[in-house]
């Protein structure tokens, strides 16, 4: 049997022996939940609350509920300080400044966004941020793909954190790139 003629069979075989996944290079997950959750205001999706130092953060929509697709969480009581400048290998995350004024840096560039601002990191291009108004802020956070960013943020915002240096980033699938914007 030829090659080319070897490889179409094989590919018309795979879907029958529940292989079908292999073929394009994916692996079987779970399907996404069809259960509908209220995540109330000010509240966490299970009832948890983590803490970076500089907010505390709240999961809203958890990776398993979207099939790994989508992750986000609300930092409130957000103060100066913010995580060390970094980037995602593989997700873009999205930023949604609800209540302060918060300074992003992405990038070479710094911008202030207030309350009813966006600002999109997009993955490869380092980025951090820090509250930066006389009121503590708040914000929605969303990534995607979800990638390790709940893991990363259960091992975190815990009291005596990991020390969070390059090796511990990458276990994570981001690159640590430069400190915070100001002290943390």
């Amino acid at each position: 049997m030829k090659r080319r003629a070897f490889l179409k069979t094989a590919v018309a075989l795979l879907p029958s022996v529940g292989l079908s996944e292999l073929a394009v290079g994916q692996t079987a997950s779970v399907a996404p939940s069809d259960q509908v959750h209220v995540v109330s205001a000010g509240s966490d999706r299970l009832g948890e609350t983590h803490s970076r130092g500089y907010s505390t953060i709240l999961f809203k929509v958890l990776p398993r509920e979207t099939n790994g697709g989508l992750f986000i969480l609300e930092h409130s009581g957000l103060v100066k300080g913010g995580p060390p400048l970094h980037l995602h290998l593989h997700q873009e995350e999205w930023f949604y400044v609800m209540e302060g004024e918060v300074l992003f840096q992405i990038g070479g560039e710094r911008k202030q966004l207030h309350a009813g601002d966006s600002i999109l990191g997009p993955r490869g291009v380092p980025h951090t941020f820090s509250s930066v108004g006389e009121k503590p802020g708040k914000m929605l956070i969303a990534f995607n793909p979800a990638g390790k960013m709940e893991d990363f943020l259960r091992v975190t915002g815990v009291p005596n954190p990991p020390v969070q240096d390059a090796a511990f980033f990458r276990r994570y699938e981001m690159e640590l790139v430069g400190p915070p914007l100001f002290g943390a």
